[in-house]
């Protein structure tokens, strides 16, 4: 017999906690990496997303744009990576400011990386949250 998946009013929770779907896209043109994290927020309904520009290495420009879900739907090369809490995010977004001064002037490929792996989610055991 197939036992029905729990679900939470169709949301994903992590011990206890909401998630979010995080998605990325990476691309090179003209010799640079672009390099795009978003994340699908409810509260408000709309897609977050960092991009960042990076040409040897270096972080060369890095922004924020929002867009609607509408909008985001549209873009056809990002692709569901993991979900993740805000709280999660918040520790990615906060990291990323730090990062983005930091390797203005350095190269920076293994602190993107790190940067990206906060946005994973530890499994944990039933009644180990």
């Amino acid at each position: 017999e197939d036992v029905p998946s729990q679900t939470f009013d169709n949301k994903d929770y992590f011990c206890g906690k909401e998630t979010f779907p995080v998605y990325e896209s990476t691309f090179t043109e003209e010799g640079e990496t672009i390099r795009k994290i978003a994340i699908e927020t409810e509260k408000p309904p709309q897609i977050e997303i960092h991009v960042w520009t990076i040409r040897k290495g270096i972080l060369r420009h890095f922004y924020v744009e929002k867009l609607s879900k509408r909008e985001f739907e549209g873009l056809p090369y990002f692709k569901l990576i993991t979900r993740t809490t805000l709280s999660q995010w918040k520790i990615f977004s906060e990291g990323e400011a730090q990062i983005s001064q930091m390797c203005e002037s350095r190269v920076c490929r293994t602190e993107l990386e790190d940067l990206v792996k906060v946005l994973y989610l530890e499994k944990s055991e039933k009644g180990h949250c």
